[in-house]
């Protein structure tokens, strides 16, 4: 029996707002909701002619960094005068941070129209496959085709998840970059990095420059074999680029890159963390590779770098106390993200706000923040897929202890009590000196911004 869009369903009707589209998009299969296949978005793409073609592509992979990397390879390349079309996912507040076109993500109305430019041919597909094109494959070809309608010289596309069944792996990169690969997603992906790693190596394609994050000797074997199987040229970090130095700075970091043709110093990258230095390492291989491996103008960099900006990313988003939100959903995650905050800031107490999606590695995540967090609160987002606050408080007890482990039923709440818990200090901390972390999915982080009223 085909499973199919109903046609009077939402996704059926043509859209005229915002809250349209949304409702036609979520009436689709989520991303959790996978069958692994590229029959439909390929049937899909065909029907829009292809738009994945008209334009470069730079296409990243990897467990972390990949939004933030994209977003620095996007600012260097509107730096160059080249026209930008970036995909990213997930969203943090809204579905159109996912489609922006030359820095900017699509307003209200540009939206709604890249929907309604590929609403029809969505029924086509649904009609003709044993199964109706997901929420992802639906997004991704919206974004395909607003990027040829733009046009843009240069796509920028993040993978959702993995690299080989990707919707987004109907593009051919010019540049595969794949950031760093540990244990993500493993019901969908495998249960060890080597096998993660060759999903991932599935967006190396014949022709290209594959740009590789330092990885695991195990993975790194994985995507070196990939790459000569298909004749891409490798670019490494740590032989052919890397972070030569950095330093924590006043709202980042000061940053000197070396990149496969050039050094550029002194840069400031208004990001935290060693993790983000390695990301804009990266980013900047990729530039280099797709614009010819020829050094890049050293005020062009120092600008680009300085401009990028990564939501819901050790992003202080309130003063008195200090609160801060980062996206941190699995144990590499959260390990960067707790040595960047040893590295740059000095919060006392520093307490957590935890909401965790159920299928996540939560041992590991725990036992990432313990060192760092005072007191941890536990909560839930909005999703379904949240773990329940009890259950994740029984587990952050077995590894904070009893005393260091609060419930709040709401993520609201759960920011008021570790607000209180921070402008209160503990243990001879001053008051004032502490500091909450809101941490544990992109959707938490997203819903907490919306809370606190931070910038879209």
């Amino acid at each position: 029996m085909t499973d199919s869009v109903p046609g009077d369903s939402p996704a059926a009707r043509p859209a005229r707002t915002y809250a349209e589209v949304e409702d036609a998009l979520l009436s689709r299969w989520p991303e959790t909701r996978l069958e692994p296949s590229l029959d439909r978005i390929r049937a899909f793409t065909e029907l829009l002619g292809d738009p994945q073609h008209a334009y470069r592509v730079v296409h990243l992979t990897g467990t972390n960094g990949k939004t933030t990397t994209s977003r620095m390879v996007d600012s260097l390349l509107r730096a160059l005068d080249l026209r930008t079309g970036r995909f990213t996912s997930p969203h943090v507040e809204r579905m159109t941070e996912r489609i922006s076109i030359d820095g900017a993500q699509l307003d209200d109305e540009a939206f709604v129209r890249a929907f309604n430019d590929v609403a029809a041919f969505t029924h086509l597909v649904d009609a003709d496959q044993p199964h109706p094109l997901s929420f992802f494959e639906t997004v991704v070809g919206m974004a395909f085709a607003a990027f040829a309608d733009a046009p843009v010289d240069v796509a920028v596309v993040e993978v959702g998840m993995g690299g080989s069944w990707d919707a987004t792996n109907v593009a051919d990169g010019d540049v595969a970059v794949v950031l760093p690969v540990s244990l993500d997603h493993a019901a969908y992906l495998g249960g060890t990095t080597t096998a993660i790693a060759e999903e991932k190596a599935g967006i190396i394609k014949p022709g290209s420059v594959v740009v590789l994050a330092a990885q695991e000797q195990d993975v790194a074997e994985v995507l070196l074999a990939r790459a000569l199987e298909v004749g891409a040229r490798v670019v490494a970090e740590g032989v052919d680029f890397g972070v030569v130095d950095r330093a924590p700075a006043v709202g980042g970091q000061v940053v000197t890159l070396r990149g496969a043709n050039a050094t550029y110093s002194e840069l400031f990258l208004p990001l935290y963390g060693a993790h983000q230095a390695q990301n804009a390492a990266v980013a900047l291989a990729a530039v280099e590779a797709l614009v010819g491996d020829r050094p890049l103008d050293d005020e062009v960099v120092r600008a680009a770098f300085a401009d990028v900006s990564s939501p819901g990313r050790l992003e202080i988003i309130r003063r008195s106390p200090t609160i801060v939100l980062d996206a941190a959903h699995n144990p590499a995650g959260a390990e960067a993200t707790a040595a960047a905050l040893e590295d740059s800031f000095t919060f006392s107490p520093l307490v957590g706000v935890l909401a965790v999606m159920a299928d996540k590695d939560l041992e590991g995540l725990l036992a990432a923040f313990e060192p760092h967090l005072a007191h941890v609160v536990c909560t839930r987002n909005s999703t379904p897929r949240s773990l329940d606050p009890e259950a994740l408080a029984t587990e952050a007890r077995a590894v904070f202890g009893e005393d260091r482990v609060t419930v709040a039923d709401t993520l609201a709440d759960a920011i008021d009590q570790a607000a209180a818990l921070a402008e209160a200090g503990e243990g001879g901390a001053s008051i004032g000196s502490g500091a909450v972390l809101v941490t544990g999915s992109v959707v938490t982080v997203g819903e907490a911004r919306v809370l606190l009223g931070g910038p879209r």
